[in-house]
């Protein structure tokens, strides 16, 4: 519409509602208002009805000027001069009206919007600046202030207009919206992965057989976990075979497990496999012995071992034969030489399949004198009170096998024997007793260690009992099992509380005592199998103020050279048990010498003597003792104590060992030893002891040995049959309750059941009052390589693929969890009690990967044989376990490690790179 008002009087006739046909007169005090619709036609001309609005639009667009000469020439024509000038007149007056046609005079009222970019395609998690442009009917820009919003996903926008894209791609069709009163514009947004954050190989792990392909996938990841477009770049990195370009794998000829030796890089983003790579199909079989010489009507065992084409071993199970006589075998491959002498070539016979192997015998007469006696079982491995029977097999110098009828005895204790039969039945007490079973004809004898463990469980003892706790207060409770000779039997106990007064963690025995007070006769109970323990509780509204109850001198007794010199330290404790923090005051009350009464530094005097608890520690009225015998020639190393011994090692596991020196007095005597392995089992550091067994079972009677100078001690190892391959393998980082990259600080009243390893850093900070009952090592060559392996867990736990319906979303505390890999883009919380049901599996593996951090306001709780050494936490950035939070688990983390008032940990805290952090009573254990 237009709204024009005349510059001289003139008259409009026109067709409308409004004008009824009328004329109008137009005068510069009366403007009218006119729609396109409108026909009008002004008096001067008469013919001509045409729609003014538009007509005068349409002049201003294509030239006013031109449009009002023309008219006027026309006026002034002489046919037509009075209308023409009236005309020319009037058009002119209207040149100048207020005309509001759309985008001439000023903007109408809004009709559209214009939202841009469109489409607008940007990255997950990007953001883009909208704009909202709004306009009239006839296109004219009227400003608005448009209300944003999102319809159909994507993303989320600001009401500025800036859209921050979601983490799921995909084309969002119409989502960013603009309006602005009944008007609105839509734009479509097309989101797309991210940069490459992980890359995923499959499948991971996977079994072949040696000289097959395997065709591998990388898959590549962003941050949100979307599918990322990659061409990785293959290759093998830890041995096993050969890759191409495309991912296909081709395995080498050697049978074993490969740890992540498939690499997929793209950049610096890396993925890997691990590959474990079994024997091929039978090739070969070895019989043995091959050849053989045999008298006539003796034994013989045969073996036979299958082997690939690579020489990997097979297993089989042969069928023996004996295909050109000369004796008997039975189904076992014991061979039974005849009764007519001669060579028997391939006679013995062992097949599995199609593949088939020999052995020649040589059948003689009858052996000659008696010179070896060999006695099987040997180790023999049985418990307390059970029988063994032992056999004995006579050789002739040539090894042929001499009939004989042994005594029997037994030489080194371990139990009895009958003399005749040699049936052996074991006593009482525990051990590895060495060469103790005998087997003798006139003066030829052979022996056999007898290794006797300990008999069923029999009782259970549970400590402290009784114990008085605050209300609401912790105590640390613990089970020792015994068998019936009162031997030491390891068990797992399951605790309760029967008779109230608080409540008891199921697994780790850590007691939280009620509001009530009150005594609670038998309530703490300890179970395992049907055998049960029990301790009472008294629980007190107010806890004694600890005071110092005693002081421990050490060492004590000492043997010191005459004018030598023997620093004491003293240790304080409460009425309690607790250690408690004195400065005490040393002298020397019988005798014996002098001593610093600050440091505790003992100076001997130069008379020999035993003076009997001489040096005094005193803190107000309580002081400790300890006896001094001062002796006119140095001490000398006597002898050196391995232990444990005996000690069970999986195969191709790891066991560290310690060796203690005392002189001929049974005084500690400061050694370095020298570590070996003497007997076989496996191997050991030869600076450190931390062996590692073989991968055959046995017992390998005093195999290890420290020496130092001409003194040495030994120790037994028991290897077992491995377990199946754990997920990771921590190697060196095992023994470590706690490992740092920086720093290692304690407040006060913390106990580490474990080694500490800090590298590269090598500071350690709180010790006493902290205990750490393993070794420290500060930046040495053991702690360099702990962290290595440990890097190398923390990378292969970080590598394991999450099933999608085990990211998790929420806290985990109140849940229950079977076996398997759980992960989380950010952070990890378990606030309240994590249940980890291990199905019955003691092998049941639980690993739960941490983007960032990993924090605790609560406990972990294993069931159905989980096991705390088969839980990992794999933190990206740094893990704080909260006040009296009871965990579980090996906590692997990039950064540091904190563990806040009375938190306790059975795993252990291991740090790649940050410190680790104790406050006060704080509790760490191997699992």
């Amino acid at each position: 519409m237009c709204n024009i008002v005349g510059a001289v009087p003139h008259t409009l006739k026109g067709r409308g509602a409004e004008f009824a046909n009328r004329d109008v007169i137009v005068t510069p005090r009366t403007p009218i208002t006119i729609r396109p619709t409108h026909q009008l036609k002004t008096s001067a001309n008469q013919g001509a009805c045409v729609p003014i609005c538009v007509h005068m639009h349409q002049v201003r667009r294509n030239s006013m000027r031109s449009f009002m000469n023309s008219r006027i020439i026309k006026a002034l024509a002489p046919y037509a001069r009075a209308p023409r000038i009236f005309v020319a007149v009037a058009l002119a007056g209207l040149s100048t009206a207020s005309c509001d046609v759309h985008g001439i005079s000023g903007p109408g009222s809004l009709s559209s919007i214009v939202v841009s970019p469109n489409p607008t395609t940007l990255a997950i998690n990007g953001t883009q600046q909208f704009t909202a442009v709004g306009k009239d009917f006839s296109g004219a820009i009227v400003q608005i202030t448009p209300v944003w919003s999102v319809v159909t996903g994507g993303g989320t926008i600001g009401s500025s207009g800036v859209f921050t894209a979601g983490t799921t791609p995909g084309t969002f069709t119409n989502t960013v919206m603009a309006t602005s009163g009944g008007v609105s514009s839509i734009a479509t947004v097309i989101v797309t992965p991210g940069p490459l954050a992980t890359i995923v190989v499959t499948p991971n792990p996977v079994s072949m057989v040696t000289g097959t392909t395997q065709q591998f996938v990388a898959v590549g990841k962003d941050v949100a976990g979307n599918t990322v477009q990659l061409t990785p770049t293959w290759s093998v990195v830890a041995g096993g075979g050969t890759m191409n370009g495309t991912g296909l794998f081709t395995a080498g000829t050697a049978a074993g497990t490969f740890a992540n030796t498939i690499q997929a890089n793209s950049g610096s983003i890396k993925g890997t496999a691990t590959v474990t790579e079994t024997a091929g199909p039978l090739a070969t079989i070895v019989v043995t012995p091959n050849p053989l010489t045999l008298n006539a009507g003796l034994n013989q065992q045969f073996t036979a071992v299958g082997k690939d084409a690579s020489g990997n071993v097979v297993t089989i199970t042969p069928v023996w034969s004996v295909v050109n006589g000369g004796g008997t075998i039975g189904s076992s491959g014991l061979f039974t030489a005849g009764t007519t002498l001669g060579t028997y070539i391939n006679t013995v016979k062992a097949t599995s399949g199609s593949i088939s192997a020999f052995a020649t015998v040589t059948v003689t007469a009858t052996g000659g004198a008696l010179a070896t006696i060999t006695v099987s079982p040997n180790p023999a491995t049985l418990g307390i009170s059970t029988a063994q029977q032992f056999t004995a097999v006579g050789r002739d110098a040539g090894g042929n096998v001499v009939d004989i009828t042994p005594t029997w005895s037994v030489v080194a204790g371990g139990g009895t024997i009958n003399p005749a039969s040699g049936l052996f039945t074991a006593g009482n007490a525990p051990g590895t007793y060495t060469n103790s079973v005998r087997a003798s004809v006139g003066g030829t004898a052979g022996f056999a260690t007898v290794v006797v463990t300990s008999g069923s469980l029999a009782s259970i003892t549970v400590t402290p009992n009784p114990v008085s706790i605050q209300t609401n207060g912790t105590q640390q409770f613990t089970a020792v099992g015994n068998d019936g000779a009162g031997n030491g039997f390891s068990i797992t106990p399951v605790w309760s509380v029967v008779n109230g007064g608080g409540s008891i963690n199921a697994s780790t025995g850590v007691f939280t005592a009620g509001a009530v007070a009150g005594t609670f006769s038998s309530t703490v109970k300890a179970t395992s199998g049907t055998v049960s323990g029990f301790a009472t509780v008294t629980v007190t509204v107010t806890a004694p103020v600890p005071s110092l109850a005693t002081i421990t001198v050490t060492p004590n007794p000492v043997s010191v050279q005459t004018n030598g010199t023997q620093l004491f330290n003293a240790v304080g404790r409460d009425q309690n048990g607790n250690i408690f923090l004195i400065t005490p005051v040393w002298s020397v009350v019988n005798g014996g010498g002098t001593i610093n009464p600050a440091t505790g530094l003992f100076n001997a005097g130069a008379v020999a003597g035993t003076f009997t608890n001489t040096v005094t520690a005193t803190s107000g009225a309580i002081s400790g003792t300890a006896t001094v015998t001062v002796t006119t020639t140095p001490s000398a190393l006597a002898t050196i104590t391995v232990s444990p011994d005996p000690a069970s090692v999986v195969a191709n596991g790891t066991q560290q060992f310690t060796a203690t020196g005392r002189d001929g007095n049974g005084n500690t005597f400061l050694i370095t030893p020298v570590w070996s392995v003497v007997n076989g089992g496996g191997t050991i550091n030869p600076a450190t002891g931390l062996f590692t067994a073989g991968a055959v079972a046995g017992t390998f009677t005093n195999t290890v040995r420290a020496t130092s100078g001409a003194i040495s001690g030994t120790a037994t190892v028991i290897v077992t049959a491995a377990s199946p391959s754990p997920i990771v393998n921590l190697k060196t980082a095992a023994p470590n309750g706690i490992m740092a990259g920086t720093a290692f600080t304690c407040v006060s009243l913390g106990v580490i059941n474990a080694d500490i390893a800090i590298s590269p850093g090598s500071t350690v900070t709180g010790f006493p009052p902290c205990v750490i009952t393993g070794v420290q090592h500060l930046n040495d060559a053991v702690a360099v390589q702990a962290q290595i392996d440990l890097t190398s867990a923390y990378n292969t736990l970080a590598g394991l693929p999450c099933p999608a319906a085990n990211a998790i979303v929420a806290n985990l505390g109140g849940t229950t969890k079977p076996a398997g890999v759980y992960c989380s883009a950010s952070s990890i919380g378990v606030s309240g009690v994590l249940t980890l049901d291990g199905g019955g599996d003691p092998n049941a593996t639980f690993v739960f990967q941490a983007g960032s951090s990993l924090t605790t306001a609560g406990d972990v709780v294993l069931i159905n044989g989980a096991q705390a050494k088969n839980v990992y936490w794999q933190v990206g950035s740094s893990a704080t376990l909260g006040t009296a939070s009871h965990f579980q688990g090996n906590i692997l983390a990039l950064t540091s490690i904190s563990l806040l008032d009375n938190a306790t940990l059975f795993g252990r805290a291991l740090a790649r790179n940050g410190a680790v952090s104790m406050t006060t009573g704080n509790t760490i254990t191997l699992p």
